[in-house]
C-alpha cells in the first residue's frame, strides 16, 4: 500500500464508507453525507488528519443517518413541518410513473411566515443536466415556475402563516399555464408551447438542488408547514381543483398521490398530524 499524509487512508475508509450508501438512486445524499464527515474530522483543513476516532464517529453518524432515507409510505392526514433554514433538510417524492410530461397539475396547501423579499423553493424536479419544473414564491412577492430555462411570473395573494391551497396547470399543446389560489385561478399566461418535462430526475420539497448532485442553499429553504402535495399528468378542470380545495373527493394523484405517496426524510422535517 502506497504511503501517504497521516490519516489519508483513514480518509479513503470514510469515503468508501459513504460511497458504498450512494447508489444510482441516491446521488443526491452524497455530498450531504461528505459534508457531515468532512464536520465530523474537524473540518476541511483536518481532513487528513482522520484517526479511528473520526472513522467512529462517521460510522455512527451513518447509522444513524441511514434510516431517515428509508423510503416511507403515505401522509394522510399529515403534515411535513420545516422548522428552520438549513441547508440539508429535504423530502426526496418518488413518482409513480417517469415524469415524462406534456400536461400537469400540481397542489399543495403551503403555509410560511418567511418575510416575502426572502425566495423560497416550494417544488424542486431537476435532472443531471437542468431544472425540469420548479416553483418558487420570488423575493417579490410574486409565485412563478421554470421548465429548463427561464420563468413565468404570477402575483397572488401572498403566502402566510395561514394554509394556502396552491395548485399549478401546464399544458404543452397550447402553453397555457395558471395558478389556483384557494380554488380561484390567476390569469393564464402562454409559457413554453410545445415543450416536454423530461423524465429520470429527483423531486425534493424543502431544498432547491442547484446541481444533480446537491448544491443546497439554506436562503433558499423552504421553512413552514406543506401537506396534501398531489400531482396529475393531465389539467385538472376547474371543478375538480375547486373541489380538492374543499377537501372533496377527486381522482387521485398519478404521478403523486399524498395518501399513498413514497417518501424519504433527510434532516430536520417533522412529520405531524393535520390538527
Amino acid at each position: 500500500m502506497t504511503d501517504g499524509p497521516p490519516g489519508s487512508h483513514t480518509g479513503s475508509i470514510v469515503m468508501a464508507m459513504t460511497s458504498s450508501l450512494c447508489t444510482s438512486g441516491e446521488e443526491l445524499w452524497f455530498p450531504l453525507l461528505m459534508r457531515a464527515a468532512d464536520r465530523a474530522a474537524g473540518g476541511k483543513t483536518n481532513r487528513f488528519k482522520m484517526g479511528v476516532n473520526a472513522v467512529t464517529m462517521v460510522t455512527v453518524l451513518l447509522a444513524s443517518l441511514t434510516p431517515s432515507f428509508a423510503t416511507q409510505v403515505g401522509l394522510s392526514e399529515k403534515v411535513l413541518v420545516f422548522p428552520y433554514e438549513t441547508d440539508f433538510s429535504f423530502v426526496a417524492l418518488i413518482p409513480q410513473k417517469e415524469m415524462a410530461l406534456r400536461a400537469f397539475t400540481l397542489c399543495m396547501r403551503v403555509a410560511t411566515e418567511l418575510p416575502e423579499e426572502r425566495q423560497i423553493i416550494l417544488f424542486a424536479y431537476r435532472t443531471a443536466d437542468y431544472d425540469e419544473l420548479n416553483v418558487w414564491r420570488e423575493k417579490d412577492g410574486r409565485v412563478s415556475f421554470y421548465l429548463s430555462g427561464d420563468g413565468v411570473f404570477f402575483r397572488l395573494p401572498p403566502l402566510s402563516t395561514f394554509r394556502t391551497s396552491l395548485c399549478l396547470t401546464w399544458e404543452s399543446r397550447s402553453g397555457l399555464a395558471a395558478f389556483w389560489a384557494d380554488g380561484r385561478r390567476s390569469t393564464y399566461q402562454v409559457y413554453k408551447p410545445g415543450h416536454s418535462v423530461r423524465p429520470k430526475g429527483t423531486v425534493l420539497l424543502g431544498q432547491d438542488p442547484d446541481k444533480h448532485l446537491g448544491g443546497l442553499e439554506a436562503t433558499q429553504s423552504f421553512v413552514g408547514e406543506m401537506t396534501d402535495v398531489n400531482m396529475w399528468d393531465s389539467v385538472l378542470s376547474r371543478s375538480m381543483i375547486q373541489a380538492w380545495h374543499y377537501g372533496h373527493k377527486v381522482p387521485k394523484g398519478n404521478i403523486f398521490d399524498w395518501a399513498s405517496l413514497e417518501y424519504e426524510l433527510s434532516g430536520n422535517v417533522l412529520v405531524v398530524d393535520d390538527d
